[in-house]
């Protein structure tokens, strides 16, 4: 499934992402209500999380690691997190669970301040 992420206020020709997302039960639980617009904020110089709506299903174990375009899932907070940087840490538990990757556009979100809007929408 692919998915277009919308920096909301911007110019849209700059101010956008596609994500493939990975094939999971988590992903589909995640997907279920899109589109639907967050509130995000930067975390650590090296994140964006945004609080979804309602807590998603995790299967499977959180990971310790990612990579700068992942995007993955926090459960304690419920957030969808995109990373943007890596700065040579890890997440602690119950780590981070993978929904998917930014697969063009990640300068759109890690250059759109300290908050902002992001619309997630599906894509054909």
């Amino acid at each position: 499934m692919h998915v277009r992420l919308t920096v909301v206020g911007g110019p849209s020709d700059l101010r956008r992402a596609t994500a493939t997302l990975a094939d999971t039960p988590t992903v589909g639980d995640f997907a279920s209500p899109l589109p639907l617009t967050l509130d995000m904020h930067d975390l650590l110089g090296r994140e964006k999380p945004g609080t979804l709506p309602r807590p998603l299903r995790p299967t499977g174990e959180g990971q310790g690691s990612y990579e700068a375009g992942d995007l993955g899932y926090w459960s304690p907070n419920h957030d969808l997190a995109i990373f943007y940087r890596h700065d040579g840490q890890t997440i602690p538990d119950p780590g981070i669970v993978h929904l998917g990757r930014i697969q063009t556009g990640l300068d759109a979100i890690a250059d759109a301040g300290d908050t902002f809007r992001l619309t997630i929408t599906r894509t054909q």
